[in-house]
């Protein structure tokens, strides 16, 4: 049997058969806890005692055994069990773990995370894995609200150990904003696509064959690569040199994203019901969520504010009506923006039969992405001097954070900033009208929208 040393007031040390010392303690809950290791002598006991006095006093104390679950393990289950998460949230959230934060410090227990080995891990993610600033900033925002929950909701660790001041921050660069007149230009060129093909030679060259006025034609010297004929029989067809096929089915949603700060998602869920265009508004039930897999997964916007009532500007009814008669059927729950074949539009099927990489550049606005035709209207909507929430109103955003990129000074209605965005597009108009002398032509050969 071993013998156990003088009383202390904080703890117990025994001396083990060995030789050895056990330390011992009582812990908050009045459960015994044993130190992880013996000690080979006394006084090493005692200071183990000491300290972990010192940090229940402090209230730095983590239970051994709870904060002995690995990370990965913990992080799995936060993702499982975290409450709201959107499905595209979850992949991403998933995919981080998977690929920037697990692979380095997912085995290591919770209890034995430091600010040290954070900081060491995210210096090696940016310096030594060349993994970018973006991701970095997502995985460690990541990283943080994980053990945010293992110290506030479980208190399994006292403090968190991600402290690096601005190791979150992610400063993306500046997205464009596009004219009135490239908005409606843009809406017009979607769709159009050049008559003709692209052939591989025998020879390992490409040789391309184009309609015009209805007839097949070649003749062109060869090109060293497809993508040097394909941009070939583009550039005829800008110059009008070659035939077009226009499938008009895009034009009206490229303008109602772009004036009604729609996101691709919100846009491609509406229904019939939800469009009054007697009113002049669009209401946002639901949105498409596209995973990685390919899956759309229909559900509720991006946020409770998401769920809005957006005011349509008078310039683009009018391609809004043609729109309904033409492509949309019949029943209120008839998608507004189906795909050709009636589905719903993925985003990887409206980039190839919009021929978006093409019709971008050709409006001086290469990288264009969909979504900048939200952050466009976000833009306009702000000209019109509307205050803080209700910018936050229009756009669907349940944070300030992101509407104060907009905000000027003076307040008012979504009506007010639906009516600055109509006279905002009206004035374009009519000064390129005046400009270019082309009667009821719009900028560059596009016909002016009219209510």
């Amino acid at each position: 049997m071993g013998s156990t040393s003088r009383r202390r007031r904080f703890g117990k040390v025994r001396k083990l058969p060995s030789g050895r010392f056990q330390a011992s303690y009582l812990g908050p809950d009045g459960q015994r806890r044993y130190a992880p290791h013996t000690f080979e002598r006394k006084g090493d006991a005692d200071r183990f005692l000491s300290l972990t006095e010192t940090q229940m006093n402090r209230q730095e104390w983590t239970d051994p055994e709870r904060a002995s679950v690995r990370l990965e393990e913990y992080a799995e289950r936060w993702i499982q069990e975290r409450p709201n998460l959107r499905p595209r949230t979850v992949d991403l959230y998933t995919w981080l773990l998977k690929k920037h934060i697990a692979p380095h410090i997912g085995r290591v227990p919770l209890g034995k995370l430091t600010p040290a080995l954070v900081r060491e891990w995210r210096s090696r993610l940016l310096n030594e894995l060349g993994v970018s600033a973006s991701q970095t900033a997502k995985s460690y925002r990541l990283l943080r609200a994980v053990l945010m929950t293992a110290v506030e909701d479980d208190g399994i660790l006292p403090r968190n150990p991600c402290r690096i001041k601005g190791a979150g921050d992610e400063k993306a660069p500046e997205r464009p904003v596009l004219t009135v007149a490239q908005v409606f230009e843009l809406a017009e060129r979607v769709g159009k696509r050049p008559v003709g093909s692209v052939r591989k030679h025998a020879d390992g060259t490409f040789g391309l064959r184009y309609a015009r006025n209805g007839e097949m034609r070649s003749g062109i010297p060869a090109f060293a690569t497809r993508a040097a004929a394909a941009a070939a029989l583009w550039r005829l067809a800008d110059k009008g040199e070659a035939d077009c096929r226009h499938d008009r089915r895009f034009r009206a949603m490229v303008l109602l994203s772009a004036f009604a700060s729609l996101r691709y998602g919100e846009v491609i869920a509406l229904r019939r019901r939800d469009l009054n265009l007697d009113a002049g508004t669009v209401e946002v039930r639901e949105a498409y969520t596209q995973r990685p897999s390919g899956e759309l997964l229909l559900g509720p916007p991006k946020s409770e504010a998401g769920k809005r009532v957006v005011g349509i500007p008078d310039a683009i009814l009018a391609p809004l009506r043609e729109h309904v008669r033409t492509y949309v059927s019949p029943g209120s729950d008839a998608l507004v923006f189906p795909a050709p074949m009636g589905g719903p539009m993925r985003r990887s099927g409206f980039n190839k039969l919009t021929a978006w990489p093409h019709v971008v550049k050709a409006i001086d606005a290469e990288g264009l992405h969909f979504h900048d035709l939200r952050h466009t209207g976000n833009t306009f909507a702000s000209d019109s001097g509307a205050g803080l929430r209700d910018l936050m109103a229009r756009m669907g955003h349940d944070s300030e954070r992101a509407a104060m990129i907009y905000q000027h000074k003076s307040r008012g209605a979504d009506n007010r900033i639906t009516t600055s965005i109509d006279e905002h597009v009206r004035r374009e108009i009519e000064h390129r009208e005046r400009d270019d002398d082309e009667g009821d032509e719009g900028p560059a050969g596009v016909p002016a929208p009219v209510a």
